[in-house]
């Protein structure tokens, strides 16, 4: 049985299973005969994907295109396999991740460095490159249609400079990748549940503010977060995802950054932190939701704020 939920306008969440369910999504639109795949998961993704088509009815000839957010592996790591098995379709990527797709060893020696080899297996599978020649770069503001269904690509840096969200007019909703944070089931009805993502090694706390102005410009009823799930009313949490920005800066400033163990010095303080924000100090569940992001996150503001105190000497 195919793992996905169907939302309104034609829009589908697939779980990427990555991980764990409930993790990671990736989407589906139809408009029509016209499909298009939001994200791509990872290689092993990918069968849920192939699944989840089939038992909407949906032949794979109708994909049209296949859209990772940016190149990090959980987005864009089933990408080569997609495309093997979408013969018709296009990649739309960012400028700045197309190389990535064209030639992925950098992309995997450096996943492997951080994991090895066992577990960048067993996480990812597979990573084939994509012909150039099937790969259409998408420039901020280039519009793509399904039929009469536009998406407007918009160039979003702050979580990655190689990423872009998608505005979909049909539905007034954002997909968002990870520009617009995480917010995982146990979170979303809650006040300050929307997180900011800051891995390694691209964090940009000014860009990231600009790119989360620039998304609410077009006003959207909801966000596709990535991680995981539909998100609604996101005005309401703007005001606090500035916020947290600003507190994950001054957690970097609290911990003594001369400390060989700064990045675990992070982690510890800004999971106290989220947990406080989130009103849960002593939810052991929502501790083990956010726990693997913490550690990611701190890592990514342990590499910004050095680099950061390196520019201004």
């Amino acid at each position: 049985m195919a793992e996905f939920s169907s939302l309104a306008q034609d829009v589908h969440c697939i779980d990427a299973l990555y991980i764990k369910p409930r993790v990671a999504s990736i989407y589906l639109l139809r408009q029509g005969d016209e499909v298009a795949i939001i994200e791509t998961g990872t290689f092993h993704s990918v069968d849920n994907v192939l699944a989840s088509l089939q038992q909407l009815g949906i032949d794979r000839a109708q994909v049209k295109y296949v859209i990772p957010t940016h190149v990090h592996l959980d987005h864009a790591g089933g990408a080569g396999e997609m495309m093997r098995q979408f013969e018709q379709a296009s990649l739309i990527i960012h400028p700045l991740g197309a190389r990535h797709m064209i030639d992925p060893s950098r992309l995997i020696a450096g996943t492997i460095s951080v994991y090895g080899e066992e577990r960048f297996e067993r996480l990812y599978g597979s990573i084939e490159p994509i012909p150039e020649e099937r790969i259409i770069i998408a420039e901020d503001l280039a519009s793509y249609s399904l039929e009469q269904r536009e998406l407007i690509f918009i160039d979003t840096p702050g979580h990655a400079r190689h990423h872009f969200c998608i505005y979909d007019q049909q539905s007034n909703g954002v997909f968002t990748g990870d520009t617009f944070g995480i917010s995982y089931d146990a979170m979303k009805s809650l006040p300050r549940g929307l997180l900011p993502t800051t891995p390694p090694s691209q964090f940009d706390p000014p860009a990231l503010k600009t790119s989360v102005q620039r998304i609410m410009e077009f006003a959207p009823e909801r966000l596709y977060l990535t991680h995981f799930g539909e998100f609604v009313n996101p005005s309401a949490q703007l005001a606090s995802f500035h916020r947290w920005i600003d507190q994950y800066v001054a957690v970097c400033e609290t911990c003594d950054s001369a400390a060989a163990h700064y990045a675990q010095d992070i982690e510890q303080t800004l999971l106290q932190q989220v947990l406080l924000g989130l009103g849960a100090e002593a939810d052991a569940a929502l501790k083990r939701v956010v726990g693997h992001d913490i550690t990611l996150n701190a890592q990514g503001l342990a590499h910004w704020a050095l680099k950061h105190q390196a520019s201004l000497q």
